[in-house]
């Protein structure tokens, strides 16, 4: 469980805009050189690379991979849900492996104690001072295998690090690795011995998928790729550390009209006043909407976000915020995941884009 190239943390000194290592337009690397982000010609021409590259090993799984790598670019995590053997664990190692950054793997368990995760402070004999010893955690891409099955206080130890992206350990503060994107899995299916998510924990999450079963010719497929050797053998990185940070630079820089961002309020809100939901999207959901949509647009060359990436993000952005109500449940028959999709849905088709949307792609004079 240890990271395969991360560096030793450092406690983290007093943030300030010219250390934080995060911002607007052009950043800089450890040098001091000014490293300009790539064009969106160029992260669009990445994220296809990137996108073929987890495809050698995921036959027909063409949405999951995209939203997976959408996830990674607007610097969110990712919890997978499905039923064993679907490739759940496959495509976070796959799409980690495409990128060249520091990668762990936490399999997660009830006897996980929080500090196997972030790490512990360990009393050094010889110099008589306790040193840090960092955990798992402390990589650019955490994938977290089976989260539902640590206890409640081990997955609580992941939530400063989700959100805060560092670890407070015997009251000293260390500062993640830039980027910091979690892939956790879950299987919604077997409860025995697991420990749902919290609201507050999936709340941390930017979007949740599904992977489903594969088709007919993509399983038979897998028959003949996967009868001698691991599929993950066969994939290198296909995008450095640093043009991922560039990447991701250039997807915070994508336009959002007003227009755009009160359609993303606007929908946000109706979950909350929904008759079939008790509990509704944060304000953290509306910001994650829009970093994603922004992320969306940059790999599919566009300077500026439209309704529609609104709109086919909704479900996995804004699902495993919401929690039906009892009544809605029985009526329907149905476990949550389809009743939750099928009220997006339905506030998608009865909500407009307000104004004019002839106005939404240009952005305002600087």
């Amino acid at each position: 469980m240890t990271p395969s190239s991360a560096r030793l943390p450092t406690p983290l000194v007093p943030v300030s805009a010219s250390n934080t290592g995060v911002g607007h337009g052009h950043e800089e690397d450890t040098s001091g050189t000014e490293v300009p982000p790539l064009s969106l010609a160029e992260v669009q021409a990445a994220g296809r690379a990137i996108v073929r590259n987890v495809e050698k090993v995921l036959d027909g799984k063409h949405v999951a991979v995209f939203t997976a790598l959408t996830v990674l670019l607007a610097e969110g995590h990712l919890l997978i849900e499905d039923v064993p053997g679907v490739g759940k664990t496959m495509l976070a190692k796959a799409l980690a492996r495409s990128v060249d950054c520091s990668v762990s793997r936490i399999q997660f368990t009830p006897d996980l104690l929080p500090s196997d995760v972030t790490g512990v402070a360990v009393y050094n004999q010889a110099d008589r001072r306790f040193e840090f010893k960092p955990g798992p955690v402390f990589a650019n891409i955490v994938i977290g295998d089976e989260i539902n099955r640590a206890s409640p206080k081990t997955q609580s130890a992941l939530l400063e690090c989700m959100e805060e992206r560092q670890v407070t350990v015997d009251g000293t503060t260390y500062q993640l690795a830039l980027p910091f994107t979690v892939m956790a899995t879950q299987n919604p299916i077997e409860m025995e011995g697991t420990y749902a998510l919290p609201e507050a924990q999936r709340d941390r999450f930017m979007a949740r998928i599904s992977m489903g079963y594969p088709d007919t010719e993509s399983e038979l497929a897998m028959l003949d790729s996967r009868d001698t050797e691991s599929p993950l053998a066969l994939i290198d990185a296909v995008v450095s550390g640093e043009e991922l940070n560039r990447m991701m630079w250039a997807a915070r820089g994508v336009f959002a009209s007003a227009v755009v961002k009160e359609y993303a309020v606007t929908i946000v809100r109706a979950t909350r006043e929904d008759r079939d939901l008790r509990l509704g999207a944060s304000p953290r959901a509306t910001l994650q909407l829009i970093r994603a949509a922004k992320a969306q647009a940059a790999l599919f060359g566009r300077e500026y976000v439209l309704p529609d990436d609104i709109d086919s993000l909704a479900v996995a952005v804004l699902g495993h915020r919401l929690v039906p109500t009892s009544r809605a449940l029985g009526h329907h028959h149905q476990d949550s995941g389809p009743l939750i999709e099928e009220v997006i849905r339905r506030i998608l088709a009865t909500t407009a884009v307000p104004g004019a949307r002839a106005s939404l792609g240009t952005p305002e004079p600087a």
